[in-house]
């Protein structure tokens, strides 16, 4: 593996220079961008497809899509930079630059259910079932996007020899990503340092994956309007939890050493039950 960017030492697969992004007419185009994009446009043909079949106007959540796209990765961005505040108020040139990274799915979904409210309150339209058709659409998005992380050398969590485990060459990683635990592990192969780490973007891929094929499916039989949108929330925040638990390069809460998305999972885990049940019991005629 030494002349590998990226390996799988249990699996044997390697790469051998990693690139993040291809160059157009001179233009170099980050591979983040693109995965991203084709995650967007993917999620909101299934959201779209799904709001068709429960009888919807399909225009009404596209061009819903069409807003939440811009709004959701302003959304993404203004939430890591907010947590990561103590670097950008030194680099505030640097707030509007995504190319590389730096966007967190919180901020979006966040953006996203804010947006949502507010395009049904302007067209009159009901929240819940955009609700349950956009959060298929979303949960296929983060799957895909996820990938992009892949090729920034990101999102990686510590230290592992599990069968999964990721070596990637420390030159390409940023120095920030780096805790103790990894740093504290190096692997040095013929001179080259590497740390090797879980490879959390694809748990979290893989787990969104699975949460997307049974949101979509059972989304064909729901008992009402907003439960699917209700189990993203608490599937989603289930499975961020524990993989977040494993990231080296978490958000932290204002210097507290909790990761911010844990709490947020935990939290949006609990009021999705609750909202479950008191919505299933009001269908039940007994609130």
């Amino acid at each position: 593996m030494e002349n590998y960017d990226l390996y799988f030492p249990h699996l044997g697969i390697g790469i051998e220079k990693l690139q993040n992004s291809i160059s157009v007419f001179g233009f170099s185009i980050a591979f983040y961008g693109i995965i991203i994009g084709i995650g967007m446009l993917l999620g909101m043909s299934v959201a779209s497809r799904d709001y068709a079949r429960h009888g919807h106007k399909v225009d009404d959540i596209q061009d819903f899509a069409l807003i939440v796209i811009v709004l959701g990765v302003i959304g993404a961005r203004l939430y890591y930079v907010i947590f990561e505040w103590e670097y950008y108020s030194k680099h505030l040139l640097e707030i509007p630059n995504i190319r590389q990274g730096g966007l967190a799915i919180y901020g979006g979904v966040l953006a996203a259910i804010a947006t949502c409210i507010g395009f049904c309150k302007k067209r009159k339209l009901n929240f819940l079932p955009m609700a349950d058709s956009g959060a298929i659409g979303l949960i296929l998005g983060q799957a895909i996007g996820r990938w992009g992380n892949f090729f920034n050398a990101e999102a990686f969590g510590g230290y592992t020899n599990s069968l999964l485990a990721m070596r990637i060459k420390e030159s390409i990683v940023n120095p920030g990503m780096l805790n103790s635990d990894v740093l504290s592990n190096l692997q040095y192969i013929s001179g080259v340092s590497y740390i090797q780490v879980h490879p959390t973007f694809f748990y979290e891929s893989m787990w969104n994956l699975c949460v997307f094929v049974f949101l979509y499916n059972y989304s064909k039989r729901k008992n009402y309007d907003g439960q699917i949108f209700l189990f993203y929330l608490m599937l989603y925040g289930f499975g961020r939890f524990f993989i977040e638990g494993l990231r080296a390069d978490s958000l932290m809460f204002f210097g507290t050493g909790i990761a911010v998305s844990q709490m947020l999972s935990l939290l949006l885990f609990v009021i999705s039950i609750i909202a479950q049940v008191i919505l299933y019991a009001k269908k039940k005629g007994s609130l």
